[in-house]
Formats: structure tokens, C-alpha cells, sequence
């Protein structure tokens, strides 16, 4: 009797356990044909309907309960792969998914895990693919990943064709952007017409737009990670493309198969060689511009468990001017550099780690002569950065986040040198300022119920300026009257404060959810504009003991509906703005001696943000695109300025609207289309003139009392790419594009004209300046 209770009592027990058994199934999910880790591909448990996504380097892990299940890999733009498993113990498996542009005869019917888009916690969170960018119409046919970001509800472009942008009432210098993770502090090249990242190196855009996870800090408006390539871990390939303005050019292939590889990707224009016979017998012989850009990145697989990455990007501008009736010459490079080494390692199979070192910088810098006389301005800014980030998928499928970072900041405002004959300029350039800035974070993401999902986070920032470092006192008039030297490495003065991050989504049914987030965010280095700046002059400036940090809390609130069996996306968010400290120049300010230091003449204020984006999205079938309408108003508040009334922003825009649509008519024609429409950016205008003392003496508006005409223009291209009946290693399509259609005369800026003197009176219109009309351009891409 009693081995027969015992042997029961052993039989409960082990079917106890058996039942209550947890295995772990983890690995990456890459590309078939390349080897490249999919960022955030959906791993899917189908008799579950649970799932998770793959981190920055393609790695997921799951724990359920030991069973037999249907496990479905997806990703945008590939085969979804379904495999079937026996979970009985843990396992590691890696999948591997076959792109659509490889496919022959395969249908691809599902591009994302179903309801997606409704089911994470994610808001206003946008990921484009590098080929559906491709098809979009461009300017002098060369693809720019932040023109398209501005193509999505709440991203404003900056200005006719330039790749600056404003998302949800932010300034520019209130978006982080991250190349593999460095900092890029000016992604404009030509004036901010084309930016710094070149279509073939890229793998993956993703922008955040104020709901940003803990793990993102120093910023108010936005993120855009950039991610470049890692390079084919299978074979060599190269491509590139030959268009009117520039080239390109990237070669890839393995460091050894299968453990490691390598990408190297070039660009330069060659407007300085196409204007050069229009300009070689004329007064501005050797005047000419051009810009270049190179991205490499290596990767190695030490083991299953170890891997290390090295990537950096260099690009220039290179203005150039010389008059032929004169001895005046000029020569203004600036640029970006970057470089990131990275370490990754996995303890088990559900901590994954992360470790990074990081480089960047960004430089200007002007050069003149004239005669015996020769002048140079220095400004930029440059980063050490050390990180580490874990990634912890719990039993209970909490996916846990944490980590820290350190910036060392070196803050070049204006350095100035020169000579003239055997007589050296060099004074004291006491403006140069250093900085600490460190961050430490947690998150979490987790199913609370099948209704309830949270991306709970909270990060601690800090920020010090320290010494070597002169502080001035002034008197009313700016002469200094007193000083205290700081040496290296003591703390001049020191910001700190918590960002409680909080993102929610309630599911109303299987194709709809209404979500939530509450951000805090910290900013503390800064981008003060003059508008009356035409070079990339504008200074990056640390918070010091006169520029306090910039915080803001950004209130979001959506609805986001499934249609047509997830034929079709669509969402209504609005949010709410409350920004602190926002920097201006003061009130009739124009720049004087580069030796002066810029803090003593910023005034501060407060400013609002609120809107509703609206955005319909189709994913799938030939018809394709997106309607993105955007009704915001932004405005700003400064003691100093405008009587201290409030006043709309510059880049406040009532209305915006962007319909993307593409055509996938046969396997060698795409077609596309563009049309924006954007109310006018706030102006001031001067509204009255008066003779003082013999000069045309202007009286102003109020800021911003005035509007530019609305913007809007439309775009189109087609994709024709040859098919051969035998398979060719070769490949090339031929892109097709027309910018500004019907040649709408958008303004870019206006100026005042006066004509006349005080006998005979005075003429005075205000005149606009249009740079872009019709723009057919041709681009032919290839690669083998």
C-alpha cells in the first residue's frame, strides 16, 4: 500500500513538473542571401498569440511552456518562414529569410506579423525600408532617407528641398541622430539639399517621434537610428548608381564565410567638374563645390556567443571661391566624422549584451585671403562616448532593458587665427568649453493582460561643464569686471534629473487598440540658429552656468485600426508639447567679433506644442502608399522678445500634407508619386519705413505676425528594370524622376527691396527668391 501511494504520489508529481516546464527558444533571425540580422523581424507563436521582436543585432528569445507549436518569422519586405516545433527542451535556432527582391514565382502574402501595428505599445514609431525609399521620387536623382522621413504625419521638412526637419514643434537640434549609434550633428551636405547617408550603406531607418523608450536620451522631439550595412557573409557583390550630380559606388563581400564580412560605400558629386567650363575664362575661375562621403563597417563572429562590429563614416562639403578681378579667395570645408567599435556577447540564452565605444565629430571652417592678408575661422564639436546595454528576455516573457552611458563633450564655438605679412594673428581663444554627460536606465515591456500591454522606463541624466574654463562677470554695459578660473576637471556647474518614460496600449479588438504615453526628456546641448545665416555657421553650445538645460513632458494619445485583413493601416494621434528653457538669439542681434562669447546674447523662454496626426497606410498588394495629414500649432513665449507675448514659431505649420503612392505594374516598371502641401512658415516683415538721419530706417511686425505662401508641388518617377530570360550576375534598372511637376514657384525666402532716395521718395516691395522649378532628373543603378 505504501509503494503504491509513494509510486502515485511520484507519477503526480512528475506530471506537475512536466506541466510546469519552461523552455527557451532563442537565436537570430538574418537575411538568406547575405547573412545581415533583421532588426525587429516578429517571432510569432501561433497557439500561443504571443510573439517578441529581434533587437538591434537580429537576437530574440522566447520562453513558453514545453510543447508543440508553430513558430512564425517574419519581416517587412520578406517570405514569412513558419516552422514547426517540439519544444521539449531549450533550443537556439536561426532563421533565415528570403527578401521579396529575391523571390521569382513566389508570392509574398504577408510582410509583418498580423496586427502589429496594433498590438505593441509603440507610438508615433516609423520604419521605412531602404528598397521603398528607393522608388520615391528624388531630387537630381539621388535617394535621401530624411526627405522621405518628412513625407510621414508630424515630420515638416525645413525648407524647399532640404533635408532638414521639425517633428511635432521641435527645433532641428531637438532630433538625435544616430549612425550605428554615433551621433551625427549635421546631416545635411549642400546646404542641407541632400543628407550625409548614403542609400546603399544603409539597412534600416527607424524614427521615434516623442514616445521615446528609456533607452534613448538628451534629446526633446525625436530619434532617427540609422543603421548601415554589415556586409555579405556569403559572397562578393558590389553596386551602385551614376546619376546627373553625383555617384555612388559600394563593394561587400566576407572576411571569412560565414563569420564575418565587411562593407565599403563611396559617394561624390562632381558639380565643381560640370561647372567648371561655364566658370574656366570667367571672373570666378576655380570657384566650384562638391561632397563626398565614405561608410565602412567589419563585423566578426568569434563564436556563436561573440561578435564585434567596427564602422565609421567620413563626409565633406568643400565650398571654393576665387574672383578673378580681385585677389579675394575663400575655401570653406565642414563636415562629419564618426566611428563605432562594438562588442557583443550572450550569457545563456536570454542575456544579451552590448558594449560600445564611440567617436564623432563635426567641424567648420573658413579660410580667406586677400592680398598678404589671410584669415581663419574655426567652430565644431567632438564626442568620446563609452556605453553598455543589456537585453533580458525573462521567463515570463518581460523583456527587460537596461544600461548607462558617458559623453566627454569639447565645444569649439569660434576659433580665429590669421596673418597679415610676417605679423601672426593669434589671440587667446578662451571659448572653447568642456563637458561630462551621463545617463543610466531601466525598462520594461510586458503583457500585463491580453487587453493591456506597458513599456514601463526610467532614466537619470547628468550633465556638468568642467575647467579648464574662464568665468566672466559683467557689468550693465557687457565690459567684464571680474573672473574665476576653473581648472581642468573641476566642475564649473553640474544638471541632473530623472525622465520617467511610460508607454501603453489597451486592445479594444483583434484589428484595434487605443494607446498612451507620458515622456519626460532632458536636453543638454543646444543648436542656436541666426536666420540670417546662410553657411552651416550654427553653434552647438553646452548648458553652462548661464544656459540652463532644455526639458520638456510630451502627452500622446491614439487610436490605431486594422482594415481589409491588415490590407490597410491606419491611426489618429494627438499629443500635447510643454518645452522649458528654449534659446533664441535676443532681439535685433547680428554677429560681431568671434571672439565674444555667444552666451551673452541668448535670451530664454518657454514654448508649447500640441496637434492631431492623421495617417492611412496601405502595405500590401501592387498598389501601395500613404496619406499623412498633420493639423498642429507651435508657439514660443520669451520674456526678451515680441513684448513677451506669445508668438508662433518659425516652423509652425497649420497644415501638412504628404499622398506617397507606388504602382508595381510588372516586374520591370514601378511608378510613383508624391504631392505635399504645407501652410507658409511665420515670418517677420518690416511693416513701415522712416528717414532717420538721412537712412531708410525699417519699423517690424510683431514676430512671426506673417506667413510665406503655402508650399506644395508634386513629384513623380518610374523604375525600369531590364529581366533577361537567362540569369545574369549583372543587374541594373534605370530611375526615371521629375521633381516639381508643374513647376510651382515655392518660395525659400523673401527679402525687401527699396528703390529711391529722400528727394524724390522711396519704392519699397517685399520680394520672393524661388530656387527649384521642373527637375527632370536620370539615375542608373546597378550591381553584380
Amino acid at each position: 500500500m505504501r509503494l503504491c501511494i509513494l509510486t502515485f504520489l511520484f507519477c503526480c508529481f512528475s506530471i506537475l513538473i512536466f506541466a510546469q516546464k519552461k523552455v527557451t527558444i532563442s537565436g537570430y533571425v538574418r537575411d538568406k542571401q547575405s547573412g545581415e540580422a533583421l532588426i525587429a523581424a516578429t517571432v510569432y507563436i501561433k497557439e500561443l498569440e504571443i510573439g517578441a521582436q529581434t533587437n538591434n543585432y537580429g537576437f530574440y528569445s522566447l520562453t513558453l511552456p514545453s510543447g508543440q507549436y508553430n513558430v512564425i518569422y517574419s519581416y517587412i519586405g520578406y517570405a514569412t518562414q513558419t516552422e514547426v516545433m517540439s519544444l521539449v527542451e531549450s533550443k537556439h535556432f536561426d532563421a533565415e529569410l528570403l527578401s521579396k527582391a529575391a523571390l521569382k514565382e513566389v508570392e509574398v502574402l504577408a510582410t509583418s506579423r498580423k496586427d502589429e501595428n496594433v498590438k505593441t505599445t509603440e507610438m508615433g514609431t516609423i520604419s521605412m525600408s531602404v528598397e521603398q525609399i528607393k522608388n520615391l521620387p528624388v531630387i537630381f536623382g539621388e535617394v535621401d532617407i530624411l526627405k522621405a522621413l518628412q513625407l510621414m504625419p508630424g515630420v515638416q521638412s525645413a525648407g524647399e528641398g532640404n533635408s532638414g526637419f521639425y517633428v511635432r514643434g521641435g527645433g532641428p537640434d531637438q532630433n538625435l541622430v544616430l549612425l550605428d549609434d554615433a551621433v551625427v550633428y549635421n546631416p545635411g551636405h549642400l546646404f542641407g539639399f541632400f543628407s550625409v547617408f548614403n542609400s546603399d550603406a544603409v539597412k534600416n531607418i527607424t524614427l521615434i517621434k516623442g514616445s521615446m523608450p528609456a533607452s534613448y536620451g538628451g534629446r526633446l522631439s525625436s530619434v532617427v537610428d540609422v543603421s548601415m550595412k554589415e556586409g555579405n557573409v556569403n559572397e562578393y557583390h558590389a553596386q551602385g548608381g551614376i546619376g546627373l550630380i553625383a555617384s555612388r559606388l559600394t563593394i561587400e563581400g566576407p572576411l571569412e564565410k560565414h563569420k564575418g564580412s565587411f562593407v565599403l560605400s563611396g559617394r561624390r558629386t562632381y558639380l565643381d567638374v560640370l561647372m567648371q567650363p561655364f566658370t574656366k575664362n570667367g571672373s570666378f575661375s576655380g570657384s566650384g563645390y562638391y561632397f563626398y562621403d565614405a561608410n565602412l563597417k567589419a563585423n566578426f563572429a568569434f563564436s556563436q556567443r561573440d561578435h564585434v562590429y567596427l564602422s565609421g563614416y567620413f563626409g565633406r562639403d568643400k565650398f571654393k571661391f576665387n574672383s578673378a578681378g580681385s585677389s579675394f579667395k575663400a575655401e570653406i570645408p565642414w563636415g562629419n566624422s564618426t566611428a563605432t567599435l562594438r562588442y557583443n556577447h550572450l550569457f545563456g540564452d536570454r542575456l544579451f549584451m552590448n558594449t560600445s565605444l564611440i567617436y564623432n565629430e563635426y567641424q567648420f571652417s573658413f579660410g580667406g585671403s586677400q592680398s598678404d592678408f589671410e584669415l581663419k575661422l574655426s567652430s565644431g564639436i567632438k564626442d568620446w562616448n563609452g556605453k553598455v546595454d543589456f537585453d533580458y528576455f525573462a521567463a515570463n516573457n518581460h523583456h527587460f532593458k537596461w544600461g548607462l552611458n558617458y559623453t566627454h563633450h569639447k565645444f569649439i564655438p569660434n576659433q580665429i587665427s590669421g596673418k597679415t605679412g610676417d605679423t601672426e594673428l593669434k589671440p587667446n581663444n578662451a571659448l572653447i568649453k568642456y563637458a561630462h554627460e551621463a545617463g543610466v536606465y531601466v525598462q520594461d515591456d510586458f503583457e500585463l493582460f491580453d487587453w493591456l500591454r506597458i513599456n514601463a522606463g526610467l532614466r537619470y541624466s547628468f550633465f556638468a561643464q568642467r575647467g579648464p574654463y574662464w568665468r566672466y562677470s559683467y557689468d550693465m554695459n557687457q565690459n567684464k569686471t571680474d573672473s574665476t578660473y576653473y581648472s581642468a576637471g573641476s566642475i564649473v556647474k553640474n544638471y541632473g534629473g530623472l525622465e520617467p518614460r511610460l508607454n501603453v496600449r489597451f486592445s479594444l479588438s483583434p484589428t484595434s487598440s487605443i494607446k498612451a504615453s507620458v515622456v519626460k526628456s532632458y536636453q543638454y546641448i543646444h543648436l542656436v540658429t541666426n536666420n540670417g545665416t546662410t553657411l552651416p555657421t550654427d553653434l552647438w553650445v553646452p548648458s553652462t552656468y548661464v544656459v540652463q538645460p532644455q526639458s520638456a513632458w510630451q502627452y500622446s494619445l491614439g487610436y490605431f485600426q486594422n482594415l481589409w485583413d491588415n490590407k490597410v493601416e491606419t491611426s489618429v494621434e494627438v499629443y500635447y508639447k510643454y518645452m522649458k528653457n528654449q534659446i533664441e538669439y535676443r532681439e535685433g542681434y547680428t554677429p560681431t567679433s568671434p571672439t565674444r562669447d555667444p552666451e551673452l546674447d541668448y535670451v530664454f523662454g518657454n514654448g508649447t506644442a500640441y496637434g492631431a496626426e492623421f495617417f492611412i497606410n496601405k502595405t500590401k498588394g501592387k498598389f501601395t502608399g500613404w496619406i499623412g495629414y498633420t493639423l498642429s500649432w507651435t508657439w514660443r513665449k520669451f520674456p526678451q522678445l515680441n513684448n513677451g507675448e506669445s508668438y508662433p514659431a518659425k516652423y509652425d505649420r497649420r497644415h501638412d500634407l504628404s499622398i506617397v503612392a507606388t504602382y508595381e505594374h510588372s516586374k520591370r516598371w514601378t511608378f510613383s508619386g508624391v504631392f505635399v502641401y504645407g501652410s507658409g512658415n511665420a515670418i517677420t516683415l518690416p511693416t513701415n519705413y522712416y528717414f532717420v538721419e538721412q537712412q531708410l530706417t525699417p519699423e517690424y511686425s510683431k514676430l512671426n505676425a506673417y506667413r510665406l505662401f503655402p508650399y506644395h508641388r508634386l513629384d513623380l518617377s518610374a523604375v525600369y528594370t531590364p529581366k533577361h530570360k537567362k540569369p545574369h550576375r549583372w543587374k541594373s534598372s534605370w530611375a526615371f524622376s521629375i521633381y516639381n511637376v508643374y513647376s510651382r514657384q515655392n518660395p525659400y525666402f523673401l527679402y525687401v527691396d527699396s528703390r529711391g532716395n529722400t528727394s524724390q521718395g522711396v519704392e519699397v516691395k517685399v520680394k520672393q527668391v524661388s530656387i527649384f522649378p521642373i527637375l527632370p532628373s536620370i539615375t542608373y543603378n546597378f550591381s553584380f
